[in-house]
């Protein structure tokens, strides 16, 4: 797949099922994220 290190994504709907799939993907793939959504206490999980 791709390499993303070095790289910063901003997924917005990171809360929600598609934009979490998303983030978590960038994520494993090396990319630093920002995320936004409606759901702090789900935002929360990607930080820890």
């Amino acid at each position: 797949m791709f390499d993303l290190h070095g790289m910063t994504a901003l997924v917005t709907g990171a809360s929600g099922g598609i934009g979490s799939a998303i983030a978590r993907a960038l994520a494993k793939q090396g990319a630093r994220l920002a995320v936004s959504g409606s759901n702090a206490t789900k935002l929360r999980a990607f930080r820890d």
